[in-house]
């Protein structure tokens, strides 16, 4: 039977993480590199002793919220393409219920997050135990189990050795390029500390290997006939090739075929945005060149993405009657999305294949992908360059867009990291920002969760500790998670947080109001006191000073040449710095030939609400049914 080694279950866990390495295309990497956590008293005696322990090669990162420290986390491991990864762990009950959020964030975005909430007794000698929440019918059931509706793997370890098996499988879906997500393994407290004689065989190192899987002959050759059959093929440029490292590949597709690309929030991004075939962003906040053509395509190639209701435009977006779509995907759940034909395989190598398989192919475009790209260079050199009047009190104000375009074209580094992840940003920068560098624009958009970008962004710097990480942050997702500022500062990991505050929600605002509605609930206003409604006078935030609470250098801009001085100043700053730009209310973008699907009011004491379901209810009978 071999050899065994006396450990409690949280030293086990430990030392296994500690031994878990991936191997791709022959490079070795050390896969789990660290723990986030808050140490409650459901987890500080059982994993938390064993953390403590100066025998392992794991870094604890002390989070200030859980959610936080999760999606760290998850900007960790979605910084390095998936093949570097930590753990997140908390206490029972509010702190386990914490985190579902941030496992959610995970799974919709596939990324590899390992989620160890600790849990109530497994031998309810105590219970009820503090924290704990108690089911009647179900005694079984507890906070941890919210976590099954978000995670790609879940269980309990009730008796030491089922960590053994536990562990196998939560890294089987790890590692796993179609099945990676959240993964929850829930950790009773008394069983953290139980003891067990585990075999050195379960302990050692372990190798992972990420197989690139083969596209078929067939497939090949059934995408090769779609392929010779479309005159106006388009690719839509998923977060799969990115992670698949498929830049190269498509690149030579399409000057090969001479097919243009758009990119969605994920794929963005892995090649330069001067490539002649990279349209920018696609679909609902996506750029006039890359819809106008979306529009006339036969066959939509969709390479690596999931196809979500931004990108298809609720499904709207292809209305070319003969268009076909081939779902080129490592998941077939995905392949096989809106009736397209499914080719299951590794992005990277299917591209190549095709390139080799259908030589002598060429579209039928033509002029018109540079047409269309240069009428978009255009428009963004004018938001670029956009001026916007003066504020109520007369002092200066920018543009979202301005601003965007101040940090990209002349500001940042070419090479830093752009992080965000909510509200009107996503889709200006989806739009609008031009990547030099591949791999520098990091999104989240899957779940578009407030609160990510912070964390994320600290995430990225433990990352890539010698690169400029920036998150740019609307007031709304700033307020709503911003804890893990302090982290940055504790740990000495510098990251530039640019607020762009427009005091408001107003990308939930915009849409409220393009319903008919009236601006209700989304604006940053004091209750009026004849009304009873949030309609007074503004509400004036100091974000800059909020960060110099945090032990933060707080800037401030509220113009161009004030926004290059603050951005000087926070490249040259050792420490995590904030920079309060105050924007004008609705200068963002606006759509571009889009169209999205909302649940929008068929009855209303309001005929613009009602007369606004009539538009949707006519656009929708234009959207694919499936």
């Amino acid at each position: 039977m071999g050899n065994t080694v006396r450990l409690t279950v949280g030293q086990a866990l430990v030392r296994f993480l500690d031994n878990q390495y991936v191997e791709r295309d022959g490079a070795e990497i050390k896969f789990v590199t660290g723990v986030f956590g808050i140490f409650g008293h459901g987890v500080v005696v059982g994993l938390g002793e064993a953390l403590a322990a100066k025998d392992h090669g794991l870094r604890f990162f002390q989070a200030k919220n859980e959610q936080g420290g999760a999606h760290a986390a998850m900007g960790y491991a979605k910084q390095n393409n998936r093949l570097r990864m930590m753990g997140v762990c908390s206490s029972i009950g509010p702190g386990a219920l914490n985190m579902v959020t941030a496992a959610g964030t995970a799974t919709v975005n596939r990324i590899p997050v390992l989620f160890l909430p600790g849990d109530a007794f497994a031998c309810r000698q105590p219970d009820p135990v503090l924290q704990q929440v108690e089911i009647p019918h179900d005694y079984t059931n507890t906070a941890s189990d919210a976590f099954r509706a978000v995670s790609r793997y879940w269980d309990r370890v009730n008796r030491p050795e089922q960590l053994m098996s536990a562990l196998i499988n939560a890294f089987r879906v790890l590692t796993d390029p179609a099945e990676t997500g959240a993964v929850t393994v829930a950790l009773p407290q008394d069983v953290q500390g139980e003891v067990y004689d585990y075999p050195e065989e379960f302990l050692a190192k372990r190798v992972h290997h990420i197989e690139r899987r083969i596209p078929t002959k067939g497939q090949i050759e059934r995408a090769v006939e779609m392929l010779k059959a479309a005159k106006k093929p388009l690719l839509i440029s998923g977060g799969g090739l990115r992670f698949s490292d498929a830049g190269k590949e498509l690149e030579t597709f399409c000057e090969t075929f001479h097919i243009p690309f758009g990119e969605t929030q994920a794929g963005k991004g892995i090649v330069p945005w001067d490539n002649p075939y990279n349209l920018s962003g696609i679909g609902n906040t996506g750029s006039l060149a890359s819809n106008r053509l979306a529009k006339e395509a036969d066959l939509v190639i969709a390479a690596g993405t999931r196809l979500g209701d931004f990108t298809t435009c609720s499904k709207w977006l292809f209305q070319n009657p003969a268009c076909r779509i081939l779902g080129i995907n490592v998941a077939s759940f995905d392949a096989y999305k809106m009736n397209a034909e499914p080719l299951i395989a590794d992005a990277k190598l299917t591209l190549a294949a095709l390139v080799k398989e259908a030589a002598g192919y060429r579209s039928a475009w033509g002029g018109r992908i540079k047409e269309v790209k240069d009428e978009w260079d255009r428009e963004v050199d004018r938001l670029y360059g956009e001026e916007i009047p003066p504020g109520e009190d007369g002092k200066p104000l920018l543009s979202q867009a301005r601003v965007l375009g101040e940090l990209n074209d002349r500001l940042l580094p070419k090479n830093a990291i752009v992080v965000s992840g909510s509200g009107s940003i996503p889709s200006d920068m989806q739009r609008v920002w031009r990547v030099r560098v591949k791999d520098t624009y990091h999104m989240e958009y899957g779940f578009s969760c407030m609160g990510y970008e912070i964390a994320a962004a600290l995430g990225c710097r433990i990352g890539f500790p010698d690169r400029e990480v920036v998150t740019i942050v609307g007031d709304g997702a700033y307020t709503m998670l911003h804890t893990e500022l302090l982290t940055a500062v504790q740990e000495g990991k510098k990251i530039i947080v640019v607020v762009l505050d427009n005091a408001g929600f107003h990308c939930i605002d915009n849409l409220q109001h393009s319903q008919g509605i009236t601006h209700f609930g989304n604006e940053w206003k004091q209750r009026d006191e004849k009304s009873g409604r949030l309609e007074g006078a503004p509400v004036e935030v100091d974000y800059a000073k909020n960060a110099e609470s945090w032990g933060a250098l707080g800037l401030r801009a509220r113009s161009s040449a004030e926004l290059a001085e603050a951005v000087k100043q926070a490249l040259a700053s050792r420490k995590a710095v904030v920079i309060d730009v105050k924007v004008g209310a609705k200068t963002m973008t606006g759509g571009y030939e889009n169209w999205w699907r909302v649940g929008t009011a068929q009855v209303s004491s309001n005929t613009e609400v009602e007369e606004a379901a009539k538009k949707m209810a006519a656009e929708v009978a234009k959207a694919r049914k499936f």
